[in-house]
């Protein structure tokens, strides 16, 4: 699998070494971007973070993504962001200083939806059953080639997606994966 075709998402309490080494690992790889996921953190801390981040990440030319903080990517610099759907539809139209905006999306009409408003492109999942989404069903490979059917940009899967599943992602079209618990051991 091509690098490029991934999409490290970051979820530093899953990490069995320290976070930070995990990081500078992660800018080793040829990835498409780092998702800086951390949900946990408030913002102020969440900015502490993506600063020690984002200077590990341009020692290798690695791209980071900021989620879901728009002004800590404004004050970092960072040009990439990904936000939840709900904070991308009221924030769609602010976001034009951004080289790159991409969303998340649960339902296979959502994906119109995005691209109408101009997000690059969109995680859709969960495909398959995660710890990060444990006790929900997951929507499986019928609702990614559902979301695929109506999309114009570029979709990644998410959700449970590892070394032993991913080519059923890529097999049924989706530009590539968003791989989290593969990249914390």
């Amino acid at each position: 699998m091509e690098g490029k075709q991934i999409i490290a998402v970051t979820n530093r309490n899953l990490c069995t070494r320290p976070f930070l080494q995990v990081m500078e690992e992660l800018a080793q790889k040829e990835l498409k971007t780092i998702v800086l996921r951390e949900k946990d953190l408030p913002e102020k801390e969440y900015e502490k973070l993506a600063g020690r981040c984002l200077e590990i990440c341009q020692k290798t030319g690695a791209d980071l993504t900021i989620h879901n903080f728009i002004s800590t990517a404004r004050n970092l610099g960072v040009k990439k962001i990904h936000l939840p759907y709900s904070v991308f539809l009221k924030e769609a139209d602010t976001l034009g200083d951004f080289d790159s905006v991409s969303t998340s999306i649960h339902k296979p009409e959502e994906v119109l939806h995005a691209q109408e408003l101009g997000a690059d492109f969109v995680f859709a999942g969960h495909i398959f059953e995660t710890d990060c989404k444990k006790g929900l069903a997951p929507r499986g490979l019928g609702f990614l080639k559902k979301v695929l059917e109506n999309a114009r940009i570029p979709v990644y899967g998410i959700g449970g997606i590892h070394e032993n599943n991913y080519q059923q992602v890529l097999d049924a079209g989706a530009a590539g994966i968003c791989m989290m618990s593969e990249f914390m051991k």
